[in-house]
């Protein structure tokens, strides 16, 4: 399947080895460099060094682990890259999750003011968020991807039986942005996702729902690819779902990003209800469906100030105030929207209540 979606050419495939060698032919770099972590590079990169082209590709491997998206894996990056002499013409394949392909975009775009990358997602979460778009970048200071820039891959290439070897967090964790796409387009696209069966999880079924969310995330970069208004929809419940992640890092209890986004997704439901008037037996069945796939992320009121202090850095934010993505109802999107904290403070007691 080729997803061309304009600055975004993604291509889910049945084998990474057969598909790889025509992007690198396209490239035409004879200096290739490929980055992953610890993790994959155990399980992923060995096989495709059967490739003629990447038998004497120089190998970066940074540890695993959201925290490790850091200014200290980049500055390696770099330093590997300059001392082993990459140039303009040389050529980036960032194969993971989506630390991986946002630390790999980000060093590519910024080394010698840019060179060519290609994204090998291993994860369902990079498949259809992290991998696809062009958004790069790292954490800092404790708060999530507060460095970065937008610049796409020159390719995505998903393989298929990656998808197949998750454990069940990091599935869920990926499929938390299955379920945002869906919810900000239409009723018949969550209905979709709703039903599939998360404990059988149908391959066959899996990647068309994976093309179709792809395309969903792709269209909306295609109308607005430097979020300067409708791509802000991506961002619906990661305003405080993006907040609670990096407070869990900060209490040293680190959730997964799906997991920290489906908590995200149920206190900006319940302001979309009180704002906008979400349907509530809409709102009921969605937090009941969330409450069982994803489970309690815990925190007390005691907490709400230091999650408050992390939102205050949302990229969203205007002249200081609170800025969601809401909806009005499915796929009825209420961008811009200013919230006090008062009413977040009330979707995060609708939270801690509904989950107890």
């Amino acid at each position: 399947m080729v997803l061309d979606i304009k600055g975004n050419h993604v291509v889910i495939c049945d084998s990474i080895i057969d598909e790889l060698p025509k992007h690198l032919t396209e490239v035409r770099s004879n200096n290739i460099f490929i980055l992953s972590d610890s993790n994959t590079n155990r399980l992923c990169v060995e096989p495709l060094l059967r490739i003629d082209a990447l038998q004497s590709a120089h190998r970066i491997i940074v540890p695993a682990g959201d925290e490790n998206k850091n200014l200290k894996s980049l500055a390696e990056i770099w330093r590997y890259l300059s001392q082993n002499g990459a140039d303009r013409k040389s050529l980036l394949i960032n194969i993971g999750g989506g630390m991986i392909t946002d630390l790999g975009g980000f060093a590519a775009s910024t080394f010698k003011r840019g060179i060519a990358y290609i994204n090998i997602p291993t994860t369902l979460l990079g498949t259809v968020d992290a991998a696809v778009g062009g958004k790069n970048g790292i954490n800092f200071d404790r708060l999530k991807n507060e460095i970065g820039n937008i610049n796409p891959a020159k390719a995505v290439l998903v393989d298929n039986s990656f998808l197949a070897t998750l454990d069940k967090e990091n599935f869920l964790s990926g499929y938390a942005e299955m379920i945002k796409h869906a919810l900000i387009t239409s009723d018949e696209e969550w209905e979709s996702i709703y039903r599939y069966d998360l404990k059988k999880r149908d391959l066959a079924e899996l990647n068309e729902k994976v093309g179709r969310s792809v395309l969903i995330k792709g269209k909306i970069i295609e109308q607005d690819p430097t979020e300067k208004y409708l791509r802000k929809a991506l961002n619906f419940g990661h305003t405080i779902g993006h907040a609670y992640e990096s407070f869990s890092y900060d209490v040293q209890k680190p959730v997964l990003h799906g997991y920290a986004i489906s908590m995200g997704m149920i206190c900006e439901l319940f302001l979309a209800h009180k704002l906008y008037g979400f349907p509530k037996d809409k709102l009921d069945s969605i937090v009941s469906y969330l409450k069982d796939t994803y489970g309690y992320m815990p925190f007390e009121t005691t907490d709400y100030a230091k999650i408050f202090e992390y939102m205050k850095h949302d990229k969203k934010n205007e002249d200081g105030k609170f800025n969601f993505s809401l909806i009005a109802n499915i796929g009825d999107l209420k961008l811009n929207t200013e919230c006090d904290v008062a009413q977040i403070t009330e979707s995060l007691d609708f939270y801690r209540n509904v989950m107890s």
